[in-house]
């Protein structure tokens, strides 16, 4: 098959097929750790596998959680920060596929941390009690799925609740007068970075990209009598017609800092504009916004394609120029990030989107 021949869901297995081919599931770096890096990108592999069925895949995400979480159900873990219940997304599937108490042991636990996280004056997380009065947009991403999905496994609907608290303050503080939104606020405003108004500088490519995903996925999360669901389509709603009006004209890709195009060594960076395209794919595949906006998604992952794809002489998937692990900081701080090739932060994100592609066919 050669590159041309590939369709969306062929990327997303060569994607998952090279890093499967790279590491046992317990090595993805970072190695031997409960991290949301690996979270990210299993969760991808876990929609790869929903479409195909293809069983290895199911099973390279059931090892690496096999090999962290023990036969009562324990696990090493940071319980300091909201980072470390992206992976619970793994837990839950696997307790509804295999009834296995160990997986629902380990999901309580991570439950428990929304007990215990400190908060601000008006009830939200801190994203780590290393970052004090600090909320960022990752955060939602983060502890949000799991907490409702927890959630309505488990009966507790008041963590649906909790969850679009979560939103509506990230909104209330870090919103921009041109509809994006700013990585993260301080509630005391003593951080360095925190303007007059205690939120961050910049518009972060990958934390909005959170955001993007996130909201999107949260409106089927809800009871369809939910009074939040209308909100939140509004939300994707202008998110959206936001972000296409920064969206490269000539690759179809978003930019590090996303609303300053113009500005000194800002670069087009490809986990931010993998998110932005799952966002903008589900919202159509999910009747949230109009079809017509089918081809700011295509454009974007025909871009990632031509720019920041390549498949190497031994036929390996590659995605270039992902920023890493990033906090927020100034526009300088940002920009000079290192950037990395095949980070999973860029293939999770990257399946993701492609999936959604695969699901909306490639031409609406």
């Amino acid at each position: 098959m050669t590159v041309k021949q590939k369709t969306a869901l062929d990327w997303a297995k060569l994607a998952c097929d090279t890093l499967m081919g790279q590491y046992e599931p317990v090595k993805l770096p970072p190695a031997d750790r409960w991290h949301y890096h690996q979270g990210v990108f299993l969760c991808g592999m876990q929609d790869v596998w929903k479409q195909t069925k293809e069983e290895k895949y199911f099973e390279y995400l059931k090892e690496y959680v096999d090999k962290l979480v023990d036969e009562e159900g324990n696990f090493y873990f940071a319980r300091s920060e909201l980072d470390s219940i992206q992976p619970g997304l793994l837990l839950l599937p696997l307790y509804k596929e295999t009834s296995d108490r160990r997986y629902k042991i380990a999901a309580s636990k991570l439950r428990n941390l929304l007990n215990t996280l400190n908060k601000t004056k008006e009830g939200g997380f801190w994203h780590k009690d290393k970052y004090p009065y600090q909320m960022w947009l990752d955060g939602l991403y983060m502890a949000g799925p799991f907490a409702i999905q927890y959630g309505q496994l488990f009966d507790e609907p008041e963590l649906t609740e909790l969850v679009m608290e979560q939103e509506y303050l990230m909104r209330k503080y870090t919103k921009k007068e041109n509809g994006l939104y700013y990585h993260g606020y301080d509630e005391s405003k003593q951080t360095p970075w925190a303007t007059e108004k205690g939120h961050a500088p910049e518009v972060w490519g990958r934390a909005l990209g959170w955001y993007s995903m996130v909201t999107a996925n949260f409106i089927e999360m809800l009871p369809e009598d939910h009074p939040k669901r209308e909100e939140l389509r509004q939300v994707v709603q202008e998110l959206i017609d936001a972000l296409v009006k920064y969206q490269d004209v000539d690759t179809g890709l978003w930019y590090q800092i996303v609303d300053k195009k113009e500005a000194a060594d800002n670069y087009l960076e490809s986990s931010c504009t993998c998110l932005f395209t799952y966002a903008i794919a589900k919202a159509v595949n999910k009747g949230y916004v109009d079809k017509s906006y089918w081809k700011y998604a295509v454009n974007a992952y025909e871009g990632l394609l031509q720019n920041k794809v390549e498949v190497d002489e031994k036929g390996d998937f590659l995605l270039h120029d992902i920023c890493i692990g990033t906090s927020i900081g100034t526009y300088d701080y940002y920009v000079h990030r290192e950037t990395s090739t095949n980070d999973l932060h860029g293939v999770g994100a990257f399946v993701l989107a492609s999936v959604q592609l695969a699901i909306g066919g490639e031409k609406k």
